[in-house]
């Protein structure tokens, strides 16, 4: 799995004119499925995403994870951040998985995510063409990719 997250002081997801999630100071997690993705991956994303440092603590340092910050998070799913680029000016997205894979995934890590923060998830719709409008705060983002544990 692979994520690039964005701290945010305020998001939204909007589907065909409708706001279909919004959330105040937490996480964007942009999310990408690849075939050889497994309860291991979803786990050890969820568990980094939950407990990952990024925000302030009273000192003004990024020293608070978003379970002890009470942050929220919206999860997106973008099977985009598997695009190769080496051939060409066309991306190909052979690496990502086939909706009928990636889906239940993707649905699998947002109730991991849901279970290790101790809150609901808000989320866009598997597939659906969304507007992603965010206020990145610091600016904060950060690439994670399961199969490289970074």
């Amino acid at each position: 799995m692979r994520a690039v997250i964005q701290r945010v002081s305020e998001a939204s997801v909007t589907i065909e004119g409708k706001k279909v999630a919004e959330i105040a100071s937490g996480l964007v997690v942009l999310l990408g499925v690849t075939d050889s993705d497994t309860l291991e991956d979803i786990r050890w994303l969820s568990n980094k995403l939950t407990n990952l440092r990024i925000f302030n603590d009273a000192d003004g340092l990024m020293n608070t994870s978003l379970k002890d910050s009470n942050g929220s998070a919206i999860v997106v799913s973008q099977f985009t951040l598997y695009a190769q680029t080496k051939k060409g000016n066309r991306p190909s997205y052979i690496k990502a998985a086939k909706p009928a894979i990636a889906k239940p995934l993707y649905e699998q890590f947002v109730r991991q995510f849901e279970n290790d923060l101790g809150q609901p998830i808000q989320t866009g719709a598997f597939g659906a063409d969304m507007k992603v409008a965010l206020l990145n705060d610091g600016p904060v983002t950060i690439i994670i990719d399961s199969k490289a544990k970074e």
